[in-house]
């Protein structure tokens, strides 16, 4: 299915009119290869790409990968984001806006005002549930030639309510890649109250002593004294005195970059048991040896981001487990989001319920879900 997607793309980057294409294949479906060949075609025609992605932790993984890929071929890639020494970020500006830098891979930066693209034919948006209606719009308007348009690819494996209702209503089209790798596990999910914790842990134990690794997954990074969240950092501190025997990690947004990358490395390479994290690992983070992921709070989570979430597990071979962790009174909405994601692990299905529950927000204006709000008379 990812040949068919890279013909349609294909198809669409040789007409005159702009592609507005949605690229929908569930978590570990292989998106990325099917955006980096699509990036590949429009250097092929002597312009630029630009990839957008909603964390720099997710823009380094696509970058390093890029680089890999596409340096041996001569293709030029670039590294934007928000924490680039001064001389690196003028080098960057100069680059993209002369030409000589294919590739530019970044986060919100990629659209600021000092950016400016010579010959830019191509943007695309992974993640696309984590962006706004503007912040997307507003890269589009960065070519260099204001009487075009570059071409727009937008990669999610659950697309929001307004974007699932364009493709049936708007002017947007759809690839869907409908196959994941073959030899992948299965993925179970299960639902317990914070009062089984313990148990929770005692769980995760079991699975680290079969040389497994597992994330802990937490909605604030510090406790709150107005929201009454489980808290990543103090998360960490329960897990070192009560799990001494495991290895331990911690990543969240606050961490510097260097920090951030030791700890995701320290994750790949087998050294930590279990890493606490917040939201920030869910998208783009792969280690196949990790079998188990513990949400805490999932009822104040939505279906795309607890599906999202889930996604980080399954990517090897042994079967998985999802748990999530929820805070009694639940909401008749909450209720209804985790009997969602414990009857599947379809993104197409999620993305589906998701629209029904949220509505589908403006096709002709910024919302992204709620019901229309125009009456036919």
């Amino acid at each position: 299915s990812q040949s068919r997607v890279v013909g349609e793309i294909e198809e669409d980057l040789k007409k005159n009119q702009p592609m507005m294409r949605l690229l929908q294949g569930d978590v570990g479906s292989g998106k990325t290869i099917v955006a980096a060949l699509a990036m590949l075609i429009a250097v092929g025609n002597k312009q630029q790409a630009a990839l957008m992605a909603p964390t720099e932790l997710l823009a380094e993984q696509h970058f390093d990968n890029l680089v890999s890929w596409f340096e041996p071929l001569g293709v030029s890639v670039a590294l934007l984001k928000s924490k680039l020494s001064a001389k690196d970020r003028r080098e960057v500006f100069a680059g993209v806006a002369e030409g000589s830098i294919d590739i530019i891979v970044g986060t919100h930066a990629l659209f600021q005002p000092n950016v400016v693209y010579k010959r830019l034919a191509l943007v695309i948006v992974d993640e696309q549930h984590r962006f706004g209606v503007e912040q997307r719009l507003s890269l589009m308007k960065k070519s260099s030639d204001r009487n075009s348009v570059p071409h727009q690819l937008i990669m999610t494996a659950t697309p929001i309510p307004r974007t699932l209702a364009m493709t049936a209503y708007g002017d947007l089209d759809a690839s869907i890649i409908d196959e994941l790798p073959k030899g992948r596990g299965d993925i179970k999910t299960i639902i317990v109250p914070e009062e089984k914790r313990d148990q929770v842990m005692e769980k995760i134990v079991k699975e680290c002593a079969r040389g497994r690794q597992s994330y802990w997954v937490c909605p604030l990074i510090e406790e709150s004294e107005e929201l009454n969240f489980q808290a990543a950092e103090s998360t960490y501190v329960l897990l070192q005195e009560t799990l001494q025997q495991l290895n331990i990690g911690l990543v969240h947004g606050k961490l510097s970059s260097a920090k951030k990358i030791k700890a995701m490395d320290n994750f790949k390479n087998g050294n930590t048991h279990i890493l606490v994290a917040t939201t920030v690992i869910e998208v783009g983070v792969d280690v196949a040896n990790s079998s188990v992921m513990v949400i805490e709070n999932a009822e104040r989570l939505g279906l795309t981001q607890l599906h999202q979430l889930r996604g980080r597990i399954g990517r090897g071979k042994h079967q998985s487990l999802c748990i999530l962790i929820y805070k009694k009174p639940l909401s008749l909405i909450a209720k209804e989001r985790l009997a969602v994601i414990r009857a599947t692990n379809d993104g197409f299905v999620i993305a589906e319920k998701d629209l029904q529950l949220r509505g589908p927000g403006e096709l002709l204006g910024t919302r992204q879900k709620g019901l229309i709000g125009l009456r036919i008379a």
